[in-house]
């Protein structure tokens, strides 16, 4: 756990935005690639980014530590699906060296758990606690036909494996409308049966996709309402730095997230930005505003470049996103991929 690819850079002013909040939490791509086609992130036939495009895992690495010594307290690894990434454990081995430090917080990823079952050890000796599995289903032919490829046998051995290896799991769906709608009673209880929790996310309008996201939008006040039928929910103030808000079911003791961009966006208390795989940080998922850091990170070797670009785009950091889900012209709110920005 102690990989070290470059010293531990002295802290320098945290990032504060224009509106007073503190960037504490980074979200950071490492691949747009992914062993699934889910129907609401991706289209079918996809058009990757060339290889030569992306950071490499020692840019990525200089990339993370100088947010780090920003005031940067937790770092996600995302993608597309960032396991499929080549020698991506690399990554993790460098980046826990923060965790030793006491510099960084908490090291966690987002990932589809079909390659848990090889990587959750190694997870867990980088010091790695906490994931987010995405589930949608607990139907298989469901969920391949959801994911377009993916098996759920695979899926759900990969969460007995990081189970065993002593992490602890967060699973999310993604609420579809007329796909998962009957699901979500048993999407809880198997959750919770299994001592993980729980968490609804709405469909964001992000790239063109096959269909029209507006048949597959299911507002979360609805699903709330659904659970409600079954569980007593028990608001909470229990946070893990990130947008959901939770509930505690009553019968079950435990947890329900609910991440709400459209029905009621959770833009107040942002304390967080993108970056990509190729380098561009977004400020803002729901806006196009980006800063290419890649371009500063391999002009010199030094990272005074490099933080000169994170601090002006943090200075453009906007209050909020507008994210809606456009019946008229049946068009994304941005034309990226969420598999681009980072999921």
């Amino acid at each position: 756990m102690n990989v070290s690819a470059t010293p531990t850079v002295k802290p320098t002013p945290a990032l504060v935005d224009p509106f007073g909040r503190a960037i504490t939490y980074v979200r950071v791509s490492v691949t747009d690639r992914c062993d699934f086609r889910c129907v609401y992130c991706m289209s079918e036939e996809m058009q990757f980014l060339p290889k030569r495009d992306l950071l490499t895992l020692e840019e990525l690495d200089r990339l993370c530590s100088a947010f780090v010594t920003r005031g940067t307290r937790k770092l996600r690894i995302t993608g597309g699906e960032p396991l499929v990434r080549r020698d991506i454990m690399t990554l993790f081995r460098r980046l826990s060296r923060h965790l030793d430090s006491g510099a960084l917080k908490e090291l966690t990823l987002t990932t589809n758990g079909s390659l848990l079952s090889k990587y959750a050890d190694e997870l867990a000796d980088c010091g790695v606690k906490r994931i987010n599995v995405s589930i949608d289903t607990l139907d298989p032919a469901k969920f391949r036909e959801i994911t377009r490829r993916g098996d759920l046998r695979v899926v759900l051995a990969g969460l007995d494996a990081a189970q065993e290896a002593g992490l602890s799991i967060k699973l999310n769906a993604v609420a579809l409308k007329g796909v998962n709608e009957a699901e979500v009673f048993d999407l809880v209880k198997f959750a919770h049966g299994r001592g993980m929790d729980m968490t609804f996310i709405e469909v964001m309008p992000l790239g063109e996709v096959e269909g029209e996201r507006f048949d597959q939008y299911w507002p979360l006040s609805e699903v709330r309402a659904k659970l409600s039928e079954q569980f007593t929910l028990e608001a909470t103030d229990y946070s893990t730095g990130g947008p959901a808000r939770y509930y505690k079911a009553k019968e079950t003791g435990g947890r329900i997230g609910f991440i709400t961009p459209l029905t009621h966006n959770f833009c107040e208390s942002c304390n967080r930005v993108r970056v990509t795989c190729t380098g561009t940080l977004y400020m803002c998922l729901g806006q196009e505003d980006a800063a290419d850091l890649r371009e500063p990170l391999r002009a010199a070797p030094t990272d005074e470049k490099l933080h000169e670009a994170i601090e002006a785009a943090i200075r453009r950091k906007p209050k909020g996103h507008d994210f809606i889900i456009d019946r008229d012209t049946q068009q994304p709110a941005l034309a990226r991929h969420m598999s681009v920005t980072g999921g």
